[in-house]
């Protein structure tokens, strides 16, 4: 019995749950940044080489 109530106090699982969610949360968000910034890049080299040509 008292293996079960140290089972179900013991935080570690969660804590390490807790970090695995933050870190997944950051990677969604860096990605759909660079997703973001990745598109501007595109239309400003796209403007650049239509530059190019039209000189």
């Amino acid at each position: 019995m008292t293996k079960i109530r140290n089972f179900l106090k013991n935080s570690k699982g969660a804590t390490a749950i807790e970090y695995g969610l933050i870190a997944a949360l950051i990677a969604v968000a860096a990605i759909a940044a660079m997703q973001g910034l990745g598109n501007q890049l595109k239309t400003t080299f796209g403007n650049v080489e239509s530059s190019m040509k039209n000189s």
